[in-house]
C-alpha cells in the first residue's frame, strides 16, 4: 500500500512538472529572445518609417491621452503586462534610465498594459511602488493596431508621428540602444 501511494505521488509530481514546463514554453506572447528572433517581422504590424496608428488610451488615473495630440514630442510607446517577466524587468529600468533622464525635454514615456483589467494594474503598482503614468488596454484594441504577438514591445515615435524604432523583448544592450535612439530623436539640450 505504501509503495502504491508513493508511486501515485511520484506520478502526480511528474505530471505537475510537465504541466509547468508546457505552460512556460507555451506562454503566449511574453517576449523571449528565441520567439523574438523567430518571427518579429510577422508579428509587428507597424514598421519603421510608417505613421504610428492613432489611438486614445485611458490612463490609470482616469485621464485620457490621444497619440496625435502628442505631435511635436518624442513618444516611447511601451506595451507590457504584469505577468510578463521580461516586461517587469524592463520596467525596473524605466524611471531612472528613461523618465528621469529625459525629464524637461519634449518626450513622453507611454506604457500601456496589454489585455489586463484596472485592478490587476492597481495591484501591480501597489506591489512595485511605481507611480509613473500607465495606460490601460484591457481589450487589446491599441496593441492589436501595432502587433499581433509578443511583449514587451516598444515603438519609438518621432515628433512627426512616424515610427523611428520598434523593439520586441528585453535585454540590456537593446535597452541601451533604445535610450540612444531617444537621445538622437530629441532636439539638443538647451545649454543656456
Amino acid at each position: 500500500m505504501a509503495t502504491r501511494k508513493s508511486n501515485r505521488s511520484l506520478w502526480i509530481m511528474l505530471a505537475l512538472i510537465v504541466l509547468i514546463v508546457l505552460v512556460i514554453l507555451l506562454l503566449p506572447s511574453c517576449g523571449n529572445r528565441q520567439a523574438k528572433k523567430a518571427a518579429p517581422d510577422a508579428t509587428t504590424l507597424v514598421e519603421v518609417g510608417e505613421e504610428a496608428p492613432d489611438f486614445t488610451v485611458e490612463m490609470f488615473d482616469g485621464s485620457r491621452i490621444t497619440l496625435s495630440d502628442l505631435r511635436g514630442k518624442v513618444v516611447l510607446l511601451n506595451f507590457w503586462a504584469t505577468w510578463c517577466p521580461p516586461c517587469r524587468e524592463e520596467l525596473t529600468h524605466v524611471q531612472k534610465e528613461i523618465i528621469d533622464r529625459f525629464a524637461g525635454r519634449p518626450f513622453l514615456f507611454l506604457p500601456v498594459s496589454r489585455g489586463e483589467q484596472r485592478d490587476a494594474v492597481a495591484a501591480f503598482r501597489e506591489k512595485t511602488g511605481y507611480t509613473f503614468a500607465m495606460g490601460l488596454d484591457p481589450s487589446r484594441t491599441i496593441y492589436d493596431r501595432y502587433a499581433s504577438n509578443f511583449i514587451p514591445r516598444n515603438f519609438l515615435i518621432g515628433t512627426d508621428g512616424k515610427v523611428l524604432l520598434a523593439t520586441v523583448g528585453f535585454d540590456e544592450q537593446e535597452f541601451e540602444e533604445l535610450i540612444a535612439a531617444i537621445e538622437r530623436a530629441l532636439p539638443p539640450r538647451d545649454t543656456n
